[in-house]
């Protein structure tokens, strides 16, 4: 297996292995999982990508989502994220499947707004426009070592609130509707991830995150705005150009990502797989004790 270095201290290319070999191999498995957690995003290029093939490499990262209610593919383990409506054509700006797309645009980490959130995400590129529609990354872990000593300390010790209606109300106020609203109730995450293999500490925040627990509210809207600003400063980021065949996965623990915008008259079809964080992964470290939350 090669790998191949992408992006400014993280990312990397995966050659001569398939997603077939890591779903079947414990070898290929292993060497994958320890360049995941080295490189924090993995790209695979040329992949011949069907449903089944994408989950069974999934499920080797761990236990997969199921997808949430309001989302294309709602209850099973994919979500589609396209702007292709039912009768095959484009849908127009204003649709709600090119609104979801366009919050997709803000940085943000996957599922940090679930009860569970999640370890990694995967993507599959099925149907891609001429021009436009990249994935920007940042290491959230690179952008915690970037901060001073005195503010590392302080996060580590600290959590944040995450809501899917707060990012999707940044697009447009009924975005979220009734039904995900009830469903997802904000969540509370420390707001560094510690990776149990490495030790290696990441900012934990996303779109999603609105408020700092016992700090008030505009305080703590204040830090999240300039955490997120200097994790997402120029030059720190690798901009993906997908291509028909690319899979490409990252760690929700130590990076974050956006969509980048296309022409909206061309489609786009996008197939994702989710892993949750387990245990093993760091996941009890991050949650708020009863007797820590502010009365």
């Amino acid at each position: 297996m090669d790998v191949v270095p992408l992006g400014p201290g993280f990312a990397a290319e995966l050659g001569g292995v398939t997603l077939a070999d890591i779903a079947s191999d414990e070898a290929a498995y292993a060497a994958a999982r320890a360049a995941f957690e080295e490189h924090s995003v993995l790209v695979f290029r040329g992949q011949e990508v069907t449903d089944e093939l994408q989950l069974a490499f999934s499920r080797r990262f761990g236990p997969p989502e199921v997808t949430k209610v309001g989302s294309q593919g709602t209850g099973s383990h994919f979500v589609i994220l396209s702007t292709i409506g039912p009768d095959g054509k484009v849908v127009p700006p204003d649709h709600r499947l090119s609104l979801r797309s366009k919050a997709n645009q803000l940085w943000h980490t996957d599922s940090s707004f679930k009860s569970l959130p999640a370890l990694t995400s995967i993507l599959s590129a099925r149907i891609i426009p001429a021009r436009g529609g990249e994935t920007e990354y940042v290491s959230t872990r690179l952008a915690f070592e970037r901060l001073d000593a005195s503010l590392r300390v302080k996060l580590e010790n600290s959590f944040a609130w995450h809501d899917y209606a707060h990012s999707r109300s940044q697009i447009a106020a009924d975005l979220a509707t009734p039904e995900e609203r009830a469903a997802l109730p904000p969540q509370c995450w420390r707001m560094v991830w510690k990776n149990p293999v490495n030790s290696r500490g990441a900012v934990y925040l996303a779109s999603h995150a609105y408020a700092v627990e016992g700090m008030e509210a505009a305080a703590g809207k204040k830090l999240i705005d300039e955490l997120m600003q200097a994790a997402t400063a120029p030059g720190t980021t690798y901009l993906h150009q997908w291509r028909r065949g690319d899979v490409v996965m990252w760690d929700n623990r130590a990076t974050m990502h956006r969509g980048r915008p296309w022409p909206a008259h061309e489609p786009r079809l996008m197939v994702r797989t989710t892993i949750s964080a387990t245990e093993a992964d760091g996941v009890d470290t991050m949650r708020l004790a009863p007797s820590q939350a502010a009365e």
